[in-house]
């Protein structure tokens, strides 16, 4: 049941998103989607954070809910105790992803990562209800989707069920969109595409937009950046029992602004890893920690000492990005070549530096 809003205040609102999205250079057909499709039906409530990592809900009867709705900004939707599992994603971003997929009238949709339905509402909105299929695992969110978007008017097909299998059933498919965080692009879906088809995807902490051409598949990065949840299954562990573990090395790279400035390329060659920064009292850097899903853990301090333990090197391939970007890389400098037995990230050139995407590959710097 969606608790009863103020319909003239969310209009106003919902035309201020709209106004802002299109004075920020988005396209005016997407914004008028934006503009009239009501994004507080997909998000009946959503939970925020303060100061001390406490979680709290907001809904319809709080005074915040409808201004925060209708501003540009990932709503957290759903957790798992206090990991966030879904999200309503940030306008502006989603616009951005849209339009990169230059979809036509009679093109075929297929999403990974229904969410709250919106995203597939603002496509049906544009191109009609036939051509949109969303998929997501969670059976508790098509549910909503479902209901979310029999509330707006829009019946798109929303199935259940793993996004990285497709649904071959009701392809081929002119473009696909993951909502989520993918660690490589499924070869299910190079096998459902119709003939040049584009995919847009987040592929670590960017966004891929892939062309699709005689079983092949290349592409480019866009240049701005994306942080989706990982896709269910890819999320690395989000604890690190401390900095006192492995054999010690030293290392002559600093620590300091290390992580903010390879960010990007250690989402390419380390997926699923995750970091933590250790800080003094006065706010400084001390440490900072890198761990994978495989037991792999490497810290540095800023002393220059280093501990590494598991089956991975960490350290030495943070090394060697730190080599290769002495400053933070443009992501529109990054490519994708995919083929059935490969994925490779490239660098500049298709033959430059890159990493393979764990498809059975081998991984590394090459």
């Amino acid at each position: 049941m969606t608790t009863a809003v103020d319909a003239e205040l969310a209009r106003t609102l919902r035309g201020e998103l709209a106004a802002n999205l299109e004075a920020a250079g988005h396209d005016p057909a997407w914004v008028k989607a934006v503009r009239e499709v009501p994004r507080h039906l997909f998000v009946p409530g959503f939970h925020t954070q303060d100061a001390n990592y406490r979680w709290s809900r907001i809904g319809p009867d709080d005074d915040a809910y409808l201004s925060t709705v209708y501003s540009d900004r990932a709503l957290t939707t759903q957790r798992d105790g206090d990991e966030p599992t879904s999200s309503s994603s940030e306008p502006s971003l989603m616009l951005t992803m849209l339009e990169a997929l230059d979809i036509r009238p009679g093109h075929r949709v297929y999403e990974c990562g229904t969410g709250t339905g919106w995203n597939a509402a603002l496509l049906a909105h544009r191109f009609g209800d036939a051509g949109v299929t969303t998929v997501d695992v969670d059976p508790e969110l098509t549910r909503a989707a479902v209901a979310h978007l029999t509330l707006a008017g829009y019946h798109p097909l929303v199935h259940t069920g793993d996004g990285v299998a497709g649904l071959p059933e009701h392809g081929p498919y002119d473009r696909f969109i993951a909502t989520c965080r993918m660690r490589a692009i499924p070869w299910a879906w190079v096998e459902q595409c119709a003939d040049e088809a584009v995919m847009v995807a987040p592929i670590g902490w960017g966004l891929a937009r892939i062309t699709v051409e005689n079983d092949r598949a290349h592409g480019r990065f866009l240049p701005d950046g994306a942080y989706f949840m990982p896709r269910r299954g890819d999320a690395a562990g989000s604890r690190f029992d401390g900095p006192d573990k492995g054999s010690p090395t030293t290392t002559s790279v600093s620590v300091t602004g290390l992580l903010d400035r390879l960010a990007f390329p250690l989402s390419l060659a380390l997926p699923s890893h995750n970091t933590c920064t250790w800080y003094d009292d006065t706010g400084s850097d001390t440490a900072v920690g890198i761990w994978t899903p495989d037991g792999s853990t490497a810290t540095a301090g800023v002393d220059g000492s280093v501990r590494q333990t598991g089956p991975r090197r960490l350290w030495d391939m943070v090394e060697k990005l730190d080599s290769l970007f002495p400053t933070a890389p443009c992501r529109a400098d990054f490519g994708l070549t995919i083929t059935r037995d490969r994925q490779r990230v490239w660098w500049r050139a298709e033959d430059g530096p890159g990493w393979d995407l764990p498809t059975g590959s081998r991984r590394g710097v090459t």
